[in-house]
Parts: structure tokens; sequence; C-alpha cells
């Protein structure tokens, strides 16, 4: 049997993330017709940063709540021993410079708001000016054509990619400290990998990256055991960490698609590439994805809708922002993980210099709100 025939659509978006429904929401009530494609599987419930530059799409979408999440008014970014700089909303006369939000309830402000088929995507032909999609909804075959296929959230690639393994694992929990820091969030770095904790409500994210031993070893421990470790790698800024909500532990690498698009297919945000979570640029970075290209369907006519020169155009504008993403992480990680002296020495005068001149600090700064463009 053939299958279910669909409707023929403009754009067919495959992934029920933020990125994918992002875009869906940003093509919604125009004349691009839109298609998103998603499984019902259970959506994380983990804390997430979101930058300044990321809220502001959001509210471009309708999609801003106004509770908004937990702001970030400060950053402070030290390693262990010598260096530290801080950058405040202040400087930048924002009122933050990003927010902590639940993972889950980011995914549902934005998905809600579209239509969807729960399916999942199997495969699909280019033929001319369309591609022709094999879906399974519920178990059962169907087919769709559209114009242009996007793969964005779930981990969906086309094959073309590099992996870079970082030899980490993350190690993921909530806790509270006897110091709360209502508004900043900590970077510290540490010889097996950065230390992140980020403001959530009433207690702190916190995302530990360290050896695949190190990490079995701190999912294991009794709480007090774990708080004392922590209390150890951070440092003594929050007083003592008082308790440890469930913790879980996921392997860390770097992957990357080709830029240069397939015939009629496109991938955004993770299925395009997968950052180390250091300084949180992923899923910002896939936003910006999401609303340059929305921005170019847009405006396209409907026969340049997956056309090779629009897609071009698309990897042209994204090369500067998702090469300077992917160096900036990987940078980080390979020059902070490790405890080599005179590497150790380094860094701690680059971040000291960073706390010093204003104008290098805010070059930074900005890129990280606004991406390599710096473009709000």
């Amino acid at each position: 049997m053939a299958g279910l025939e669909l409707p023929h659509v403009d754009v067919a978006i495959a992934g029920g993330g933020p990125v994918g429904s992002a875009l869906a929401l940003a093509l919604s009530r125009s004349a691009v017709s839109v298609a998103r494609i998603a499984d019902d599987a259970h959506v994380a419930d983990r804390p997430i940063a979101l930058s300044h530059g990321s809220r502001l799409i959001l509210e471009r979408l309708g999609a801003w709540h106004p509770s908004g999440g937990t702001p970030i008014r400060t950053i402070h970014v030290s390693q262990q021993g010598f260096g530290k700089t801080v950058m405040r909303c202040s400087d930048y006369a924002l009122p933050a410079l990003g927010y902590v939000v639940a993972y889950s309830k980011l995914v549902a402000q934005l998905a809600d708001r579209t239509p969807v088929l729960t399916g999942i995507l199997e495969g699909w032909d280019t033929s001319g000016d369309e591609i022709k999609l094999g879906l399974s909804l519920a178990g059962k075959a169907a087919r769709m054509r559209a114009r242009l296929l996007v793969l964005a959230d779930g981990g969906l690639t086309r094959g073309a990619e590099q992996i870079t393994d970082y030899g980490q694992r993350a190690v993921v929990t909530r806790v509270s400290a006897e110091r709360a820091s209502r508004s900043t969030a900590w970077e510290r770095f540490t010889a097996e990998g950065p230390l992140a904790l980020l403001p959530f409500e009433d207690s702190h994210a916190l995302v530990w990256s360290v050896s695949p031993h190190t990490a079995e070893d701190l999912c294991r421990l009794p709480d007090p055991e774990f708080l004392a470790r922590l209390r150890n790698a951070f440092g003594g800024r929050l007083g003592d960490f008082l308790s440890v909500g469930p913790r879980s532990a996921f392997p860390l690498s770097l992957r990357r698609g080709t830029i240069h698009p397939s015939p009629r297919v496109l991938a955004i945000g993770n299925a395009a590439q997968t950052l180390h979570p250091v300084a949180g640029q992923g899923l910002n970075l896939g936003l910006r994805d999401a609303w340059e290209l929305a921005r170019m369907l847009l405006e396209a006519g409907q026969e340049e809708i997956g056309a090779p020169a629009l897609l071009s155009r698309y990897a042209r504008s994204r090369t500067l922002d998702r090469y300077a993403g992917i160096g900036f992480t990987d940078f980080l990680v390979r020059m902070f993980s490790n405890s080599v002296a005179p590497l150790a020495l380094a860094r701690g005068a680059g971040l000291a210099l960073l706390d010093i001149l204003p104008p290098a600090r805010h070059f930074l700064a900005r890129r990280m709100m606004f991406g390599a463009r710096a473009l709000p």
C-alpha cells in the first residue's frame, strides 16, 4: 500500500523542540504553508539559559511570557586559582543579560501555538522542484510533498556530520546554597571542565562537566559527600551547599554538519550543530538560525522556496555566526579543561585583562547575547 497522501506544503519542519517550533510560529499567518512533524516523546524538564537576544526573538514571535523565567543580571567567570571577570546588565542598559527557563515550559509555549503532525520522518527523496517525504503517523505510512524540508530539533542529521568527543560528561541537577544568589550566573573553570551554576527559581541549576569516571562517582555519592565535592570545586562564594536534587549525566561532544545545504534540505538548530553547554550558546544559536531562515522565506516568492539560490543565501548568512559559536565554545573547552601551569597562568591573565578592559569585555558580552554579528 502506498499510504496516506497528505497535502502539499511549502515548508515541512521535522522537530518538536523550540527551534523548529519557533520557525513554524514565525511562518504562521503568512502565505507560506507549513507542516511541522514531531513525535510525542517526553520533553526533558531541565533548566536552560536564554540570552537577551533570544528574548527579543521570542517577543517578536509573541511567545515571551511576562514572567520571563529567572533573570541573569550578572555573569561571574573565574577559574580555580588566579583570574576572573564580571559582566553586568547595567553596563548595557538592559534588564538582564539572559534568563533561565524550564526547557519543557519553553517548548510548550512555542509548540502549542502551531499545529503538529504527530509522527516520525522516515526518509525523503528530492525530485525536481519538490521533496517527497515518507512519514510514519501512529504506525501507519504516509507521504507528503514539500518545496523545502527543514531538519530542526531532535538529533536528525543528513549523515554528513563531524563529531568531536570531548571525553566529558555533564552532571546536571539543582542545588541550594547558604548564600543564595538570585540573579548571578557563575561559570567556574576547573581542571576537568567548566562548572556552571545558574539562578533558577529558588535554587541553582548545576551543569558540571567532568571526566566520565568522575561523573559516575558524582552521580552515586551520598548527598553530603556530593555537596562537599561541589564546594571544593566551586569555592566558598555561596557558602556551603545545603541540598541537591536528583542527578543525571550525559556525554558531551561537538556535532556539526556541513554548512552547505543538500538539495531542498536545510538543517538548523541541533540538527545542524550540537555544542558543549559551556557559555550556554547552543539553543540561542539555533533560535537565530530559525529567525534568519523565517525572514528569508517570508521575503521569497513561492517558486524560490527550497531553490538552490535561497538555500545558498541562507548558508552564507549563517556562516559567520555559526562558526563563531562553534569556535568559541570549542576554544573554551580545550583551553580551560586542563591544569597545565603555563596555560593556567595565561587563562588567568586573560580573564583579568577582560575585567580591566571594558571594550574587550563588552565585545564578548554582546556576542554572547546577540551572536557573532552582535545585532539585536
